[in-house]
């Protein structure tokens, strides 16, 4: 497409070529076990104020939500995290963060519907907590990279290490973030593009290989 001419508009020429524009998304999904930090990782790179559905904690969820190492978490998520990144004037990408109780498993499929990959968080102390999402992911066939997000309670692990001890596949990205940090966060995400693209490359290459045959 040729670049666009330099020349004068009118105001209302101007808003009807913004209202017209085509707008293009994206969704990923922020997941991980109870208390891993998604909501923060949310909060942290959307630059509008998070939708979160956070609700306090109380005695009678204390049955099924396992709160004893993540002692100064007073709130959950009971349905989702929202939060929205415009990459340029037409691209959107949106991110949606699940909530991490195995009780509001239910929830997953229309979280997940129509994502382009997911961001798997992780706590080092607690990496059973994180198998039920890339189990999920896995079996829905959506690309996913593994996010460990750092706590001062945690034991220090290699990518490398976290691999092994989750039986990931070799192509799967394994980061270290602080979910806290925007461009810690913005990494993670920029990995899972990544990913993305190099997955679909090889797809187009098998593909151009078998209609060489």
């Amino acid at each position: 497409m040729p670049p666009p001419s330099i020349r004068s508009e009118t105001p209302a020429a101007a808003a009807c070529a913004t209202t017209t524009r085509a707008t293009r998304s994206a969704k990923i999904v922020v997941a991980g076990g109870f208390g891993v930090g998604k909501t923060t990782f949310v909060g942290a790179v959307s630059e509008i104020s998070p939708l979160s559905t956070e609700a306090s904690m109380t005695a009678a969820a204390a049955v099924s939500d396992d709160a004893s190492r993540v002692e100064s978490k007073t709130s959950t998520t009971v349905a989702m995290d929202f939060g929205r990144i415009a990459v340029s004037d037409d691209v959107v990408v949106y991110l949606f963060g699940t909530p991490g109780q195995n009780r509001f498993a239910f929830m997953w499929d229309q979280v997940a519907l129509g994502a382009l990959g997911a961001v798997v968080m992780l706590d080092t102390a607690r990496l059973a907590d994180s198998h039920a999402a890339i189990d999920y992911f896995e079996a829905k066939g959506i690309p996913f990279v593994v996010a460990a997000n750092g706590f001062d309670h945690s034991p220090d692990g290699s990518a490398e290490q976290i691999r092994t001890a989750l039986t990931l596949g070799a192509h799967v990205p394994v980061v270290q973030i602080d979910a806290r940090d925007r461009e810690s966060v913005k990494h993670a995400l920029l990995t899972l593009v990544e990913h993305l693209l190099v997955l679909r490359g090889a797809v187009a290459s098998e593909a151009g290989a078998s209609a060489g045959r």
